[in-house]
């Protein structure tokens, strides 16, 4: 059972939204992990939905899963492009990684309306502007 599980305390590891420019100069919103260890994370899952109130309209969005095999330290992997139509809703991602046999887990939710102009910050990683949640 999951209550029987050790895991370990997360540190070092955060989720980004953060903005780019296309060719076109159109805005593009990506999502990121970043590693900010020295080592590297393996068999890393993260699971992505939305879900929130649009009005007095119950939404919720698709759950995504993305798997990957490793992410070296001081580095980053992009999980998904996001659409900012859904910033005003729960944007939660669920972090499960191991490091040798050890498992981490971890839950970020960037709540509604946190993505906006001026909560961005420089993201020295990524070399981008965005919100920030470790």
């Amino acid at each position: 059972m999951k209550k029987d599980i050790d895991f370990g305390t997360v540190e070092g590891i955060a989720v980004a939204i953060a903005l780019s420019h296309s060719e076109t100069g159109e805005p593009v919103w990506n999502v990121y992990l970043l590693n900010n260890n020295a080592f590297a994370i393996e068999n890393v899952l993260v699971t992505s939905k939305g879900y929130g109130l649009q009005g007095d309209k119950e939404v919720k969005t698709s759950v995504l899963r993305h798997m990957f095999e490793r992410v070296e330290g001081k580095s980053y992997v992009q999980v998904e492009p996001i659409d900012p139509a859904i910033f005003h809703i729960n944007n939660e991602y669920w972090v499960s990684y191991y490091v040798g046999r050890q498992i981490y887990d971890k839950k970020f939710v960037f709540v509604p309306d946190a993505i906006q102009e001026e909560n961005l910050i420089e993201i020295g990683l990524l070399q981008l502007r965005g919100v920030l949640h470790s």
